[in-house]
């Protein structure tokens, strides 16, 4: 299995200052079960690639067991590990790269931070979940990602296709981080390790992860997969996790909701006033059942619950694990009986009619549409306004315009890297308007956080209220 790394940034052969390995030799490391050779295919000053090629031994495969060996059983002689690109190549990228893995360079220091235009190929990688899995693994990176699916066999074409891709990844950012990514999230595309997982791997994980992994949408995903799907391993490092988001939110720093371009807003951060602004809609409204959807870790719901107007809070996501979080955050198994009775979480998708969510008087979707693919919204529509059809819904979103006001925002990017879209006030009133109109509802628009006279305020929050039969003005 073979990992290239190539670059054109100016000049391309400061990669071999980056990864601590001189261009003119061919050069090895000891693995468990083999070897890793690293060489350089191409080096100018136009344009680099590194090259880190396993070389794996299948006898010591099956020599390397007990509980720091492989558990690969009647796997043992007939497996994929020699050939594919697996958790032997994250070993390898540890130990050959052991440097720029941890951010240093002795001769060139000031490289470590510098972004530079990379294209990472590997050949091949098993992926258990097809193209949208590396999709979802690395398109909120920031990735381009281009992968070739190859058939069981060529000679049979009836047989299908394999799980094996050849992989092209493309990104601007620093060596630290690309190889980061890649250590951690090529045994999650193979969902298979070939040592024991123990408490350690945790360590690991949330090392090699500290920069990017909390905000990552698939982050479940991650941890779980990382962690050989071992539950108790991954529950262990979901605690730590939120422990980190619990003590951001105390300091007043960017939790794992918000995004980090987010973190030159001014204070109050925009996140709170997102959630005040629903709370005090809902609040005026004189709302008593009121459904939050998309309700993530509780946030909303934490401020509800201290408001003795609501009677009964529906929290709901379609993320079990956010779930799992939102009952630590609201700490549900410690309240009294009668407190845990007034508030339920519940797992569903807004994209589906669900009758749980009938008969409240107030629903908030607090930074949810923009998740959504556009062709979706429409689904939601009828979910929320046709059939769930609450007395007062809140929606907030995003105000493209504001980003321009984003120093580190890139022109046509997003504030969050699984953003579907982003949209005008112009957009957003166009949308809530015709949404309005469809289902009889009236809405009124209202800013959220900082204003700008000629691009608006940081969100924008549409306000629509049931209209009652025959009745032509706003209640």
């Amino acid at each position: 299995m073979l990992l290239t790394i190539t670059t054109t940034h100016t000049p391309a052969d400061d990669l071999s200052f980056l990864l601590h390995k001189h261009p003119g030799r061919i050069q090895q490391v000891e693995l468990s079960a083999g070897k890793a050779h690293i060489f350089y295919p191409e080096v100018s000053a136009q344009q680099c690639t590194a090259a880190l090629l396993l070389d794996l031994d299948p006898v010591g495969l099956v020599r390397n067991v007990g509980p720091k060996g492989n558990d690969f059983a009647l796997e043992q002689y007939v497996n994929d590990r020699p050939y594919v690109c697996s958790s032997f190549m994250s070993a390898a990228i540890a130990k050959a790269y052991s440097s720029a893995l941890n951010g240093r360079c002795k001769d060139k220091p000031e490289l470590v931070d510098v972004a530079m235009p990379f294209v990472v190929k590997l050949s091949v990688l098993p992926v258990r979940g097809g193209e949208q899995l590396l999709k979802t693994l690395f398109e909120p990176l920031g990735y381009a990602i281009t992968a070739t699916q190859h058939p069981l066999d060529p000679a049979f074409p009836d047989w299908g296709m394999s799980r094996y891709f050849t992989v092209e990844l493309s990104n601007t950012i620093t060596l630290q981080q690309l190889l980061s990514h890649l250590y951690v999230l090529i045994p999650v595309c193979d969902n298979d390790k070939h040592y024991w997982i123990a408490r350690d791997e945790i360590e690991k994980l949330l090392d090699k992860g500290k920069d990017w992994l909390e905000t990552h949408p698939a982050k479940e995903l991650i941890v779980r997969r990382y962690l050989k799907n071992q539950r108790a391993l991954a529950n262990k490092a979901f605690e730590v996790l939120v422990s980190r988001v619990e003590l951001e939110d105390e300091t007043g720093e960017t939790t794992a909701e918000d995004n980090t371009i987010e973190t030159a807003e001014p204070k109050p951060r925009i996140h709170d006033l997102r959630l005040l602004a629903a709370r005090d809609e809902l609040l005026a409204a004189g709302a008593k059942r009121v459904a939050d959807l998309g309700c993530g870790e509780g946030k909303l719901m934490k401020l509800l619950m201290a408001e003795k107007q609501f009677e009964f809070l529906l929290g709901m996501d379609v993320s079990y694990r956010s779930l799992e979080i939102a009952q630590e955050r609201l700490k549900l198994d410690r309240l009294p009986e009668k407190q845990r009775e007034r508030v339920q979480l519940i797992q569903g998708s807004l994209t589906y009619r669900d009758k749980r969510l009938e008969g409240f008087d107030g629903a908030a979707l607090v930074e949810v549409i923009e998740h959504l693919d556009q062709p979706r919204l429409a689904a939601l529509e009828l979910s929320v306004f046709e059939y769930a059809r609450p007395e007062v819904v809140v929606v907030t979103t995003p105000n493209a315009e504001y980003n321009v006001k984003f120093e580190n925002l890139e022109g046509g990017k997003m504030r969050h890297a699984d953003h579907r879209f982003e949209w005008t006030r112009k957009q957003f009133e166009a949308w809530a308007s015709d949404v309005a109109l469809k289902h009889n509802y009236d809405v009124i628009f209202k800013p959220i956080g900082e204003s700008d006279p000629a691009v608006g305020a940081l969100s924008q929050m549409a306000v629509f209220c049931i209209r009652e039969k025959g009745a032509d003005q706003f209640i």
